[in-house]
């Protein structure tokens, strides 16, 4: 627990009311715990929070609010340095755990930390201070970068190689086998996947998300990048740095897709096509073109003026309706 006189210089904030009062917990600013802190961008939120009973607000300078408050240039960033302090992080002992399989031929340097009944194959190697959660496969030939984080039943398959202080969360797939199938003419037949998978620095991995291996080469994601829960990133895609890559998107194989792109929930990008920097997908949108324009793509398949093509489409029964008048009166 802090007071707001406590947290003011830890937060970059100023008190604003009641030094003295105590906060346990952030919580959003429409919750009525007496003991929570919020926050408030502007009057919108000051007028939800009003209505509930939470404990502290941070809000602008010059906000005015009827409880004990904080101030800050920048509310949302004062609270995500609140958030940083309250973080508990899983508990994981140091070292390998007696129960933890590393094979001979696996190198995990001192300071590393193995949990239990997780596996580390031949030629794997772990990183200083790079955390493997239990039940991890780590395998063959695979690389854990220094301070990287494997949370429970993370699997590297082979030849997946990732930088420092990346976070994969539980469930992730990295290295099985790309979709990769050819009709032979009587059946469809397997095309082996050999290549690898790399990872740059400090990017972080949602749980359930697949990134597969390439057919040869590489499956690549840059440095920076963020990818949400249930991402599938096909062989041989090629992500570019600090990228965005929300819930139920996919990537198809061999898609290259710039540096800052951003793709919305359940968006799509279809095999062999190039997204340029900066390009947005918005949730749902589908891109089966290139795209070179640096804003963003609305729709199926995803344009620029996707969102009005789709108010357009609600007007068409009204504009059918409208010309068959007109072409009644122009017959008459």
């Amino acid at each position: 627990m802090w007071t707001l006189a406590e947290l003011a210089p830890l937060l970059g904030a100023v008190v604003g009311a009641s030094p003295d009062f105590v906060v346990a917990r952030p919580v959003p600013h429409d919750s009525d715990d007496p003991r929570g802190l919020a926050y408030c961008t502007g009057p919108k939120h000051a007028r939800v929070a009003a209505r509930h009973a939470v404990g502290a607000l941070i809000v602008p300078p010059g906000l005015a609010v009827d409880r004990p408050c904080l101030h800050a240039e920048r509310p949302q960033a004062a609270f995500m340095r609140f958030l940083a302090m309250c973080r508990r992080p899983l508990p994981l002992a140091d070292g390998v755990h007696p129960t933890a399989v590393v094979d001979p031929a696996a190198g995990v340097a001192p300071g590393a930390s193995v949990g239990p009944y997780a596996v580390v194959a031949r030629g794997a190697r772990i990183a200083a201070g790079a955390r493997v959660f239990p039940f991890c496969y780590v395998g063959e030939d695979c690389v854990v970068g220094p301070e990287t984080v494997l949370y429970p039943h993370v699997v590297l398959y082979q030849d997946v190689r990732l930088g420092a202080r990346c976070v994969v969360h539980a469930h992730a797939v990295l290295g099985a086998d790309g979709f990769g199938f050819a009709w032979d003419g009587v059946r469809q037949v397997k095309v082996e996947h050999v290549g690898g998978v790399r990872i740059g620095d400090d990017v972080e991995i949602g749980a359930g998300s697949a990134i597969d291996r390439a057919t040869s080469g590489a499956t690549t994601v840059g440095p920076g990048v963020k990818v949400d829960n249930l991402v599938q990133i096909g062989h041989n895609a090629t992500v570019g740095a600090d990228s965005l890559i929300c819930g139920q998107a996919g990537v198809a194989g061999s898609a290259v897709l710039g540096r800052r792109v951003t793709l919305g929930g359940q968006s799509g990008v279809t095999d062999h096509i190039s997204l340029a920097d900066g390009v947005t997908l918005a949730a749902r949108a589908a891109a089966g073109r290139d795209l070179t324009e640096p804003v963003v793509h609305h729709g199926f398949p995803a344009r620029p003026d996707g969102l009005r093509i789709s108010a357009v489409l609600a007007e068409l029964p009204r504009l059918r309706d409208r010309i068959r008048e007109l072409e009644r009166l122009l017959a008459e």
